[in-house]
């Protein structure tokens, strides 16, 4: 259950490598609608941070996609690609600390030597640049050392969960070899330094919370309270995603108005029966997690 809280804080946090879809404008509805049914504030950051994937005309999609639809966000918007020295300060005080070390590792030389998770195919590290010496003029990753110990938080919609962080997770980049700020980084310190006390993304990203909060707890941060929510998947059980080209924003605006975009949306919460045009400050009101289901949603959708 989640309950009710003063001076609550939501964010959405797209990446512009691409025209929003069906399954971010979800992430977008449910989030902005729970923080609001709380009379709370609802940012917008652009994670912008990948130089090769991120376009200065998608984030531009991005935000006037999201007025066009009624999500008005609080506050400025947020770009992380213009944060880079807060991200080196954090970054610096982990690496000071003795909790960060070189990787020289490919991704081809992580898998040729273990196998990916049996459940959801993750690839867990297991340290095998820990304890080598650096390697001057070679390019690497930096990764933050884990240890091994058990992290038990309560997600919003899932319930409790434990993960133990060296068997399931294993020492995560920070800092990718071209210089790029990964995002568990860059996320936990947006979201401690913007406020942001609610997070309501996708329950595919529900392994990274431990990860996060364990960065949080390092930095001094709250974490803040997780909600995940189902996924929007297509007929075969796949997550929707950018490559589902009569699903993004440009296509359906021109089929759609912005009501019934989010009216059939709200159906598929379990906010109303049927998809009758509705706007998000109209679901405000009637707004419940208790309504949201917990399995993934099939979009037969054209």
């Amino acid at each position: 259950m989640v309950s009710s809280a003063l001076c609550s804080t939501g964010r959405f946090a797209p990446s512009p490598t691409g025209r929003m879809h069906l399954g971010n404008v979800f992430s977008a509805l449910l989030s902005y609608l729970s923080v609001k049914s709380k009379g709370g504030r609802w940012l917008l950051r652009i994670e912008d941070i990948d130089p090769e994937r991120s376009r200065k005309e998608h984030a531009k999609w991005l935000m006037d996609d999201l007025q066009w639809l009624g999500l008005t966000w609080d506050d400025e918007v947020v770009f992380q690609s213009e944060r880079s020295d807060i991200y080196e300060h954090y970054f610096r005080l982990l690496g000071e600390r003795g909790l960060t070390y070189p990787c020289y590792c490919t991704r081809n030389d992580i898998l040729s030597t273990q196998a990916p998770h049996e459940s959801d195919g993750r690839v867990v590290y297991k340290g095998t640049c820990r304890h080598l010496p650096p390697q001057p003029g070679k390019a690497a990753a930096t990764r933050l050392m884990v240890p091994d110990s058990e992290v038990t938080f309560t997600d919003g919609h899932y319930g409790t969960h434990s993960v133990r962080l060296a068997q399931q997770v294993g020492d995560f980049i920070i800092r990718r070899k071209d210089g790029a700020w990964a995002y568990q980084l860059a996320v936990v310190v947006d979201d401690g330094l913007m406020g942001v006390n609610e997070v309501v993304r996708g329950r595919d990203l529900l392994l990274s919370s431990p990860q996060q909060m364990y960065i949080a707890e390092l930095l001094g941060f709250e974490p803040p309270q997780f909600i995940h929510l189902p996924l929007l998947c297509n007929t075969v059980g796949q997550r929707l995603s950018k490559r589902d080209k009569s699903l993004d924003m440009g296509s359906l605006r021109q089929r759609y108005e912005a009501h019934e975009i989010i009216g059939l949306l709200a159906c598929w919460a379990g906010l109303q029966s049927e998809p009758l045009p509705v706007s998000p400050q109209e679901l405000t009101a009637r707004f419940t997690w208790e309504k949201v289901p917990v399995n993934d949603i099939i979009v037969d959708f054209v």
